[in-house]
């Protein structure tokens, strides 16, 4: 479903979840990198939702609370359940092929969050944002796809903030 109308509330949601977006991945902290993420995905959940994308907003929420999880461990078993728990919700509610995509693009993220730090979680995280643009095409999402192009580069200009300072020490 397309809305084209650029200030119904979905599409806010949409703007609200850019602006947290862009702060998140502006960040070098890890900790604060997922403080922002959480809010981000807060907003996504209420955009897709009035956009009517089910599974993007199941993929929003698992990411919430991903990202809320792996604030306080770094646990496999808790990325494990997060990764089923996105694939039992694809298996549940996806209808086409199109659908899978924030499932996957959550599953990397997690994987990113929980096993990954610095630039190799920043690069998985990246792969993700490639599916969430493919994602926001799809469904209209202006604010959303307008967010994970920003996001994309973003995140490549922190991570080679981060690896010269890498290099410089």
């Amino acid at each position: 479903m397309l809305a084209t109308d650029w200030f119904s509330p979905a599409q806010l949601f949409g703007y609200a979840a850019f602006v947290l977006g862009v702060g998140c991945f502006l960040q070098t902290d890890d900790r604060r990198f997922k403080w922002f993420m959480t809010g981000e995905c807060i907003a996504y959940i209420a955009h897709f939702a009035l956009l009517g994308n089910p599974t993007a907003v199941a993929s929003s929420s698992l990411s919430m609370l991903r990202s809320l999880l792996s604030l306080y461990t770094r646990s496999a078993w808790v990325a494990v359940l997060i990764v089923a728990a996105n694939i039992g919700f694809g298996l549940g509610i996806a209808e086409k092929p199109s659908d899978w995509l924030p499932l996957t693009a959550s599953c990397l993220g997690t994987i990113a969050l929980f096993t990954l730090q610095g630039i190799p979680m920043r690069l998985l995280m990246l792969c993700g944002t490639g599916l969430w643009i493919a994602n926001n095409l799809i469904v209209g999402s202006i604010g959303g796809t307008a967010l994970e192009i920003v996001i994309a580069a973003i995140n490549l200009v922190t991570i080679t903030r981060m690896a010269r300072a890498r290099q410089a020490v």
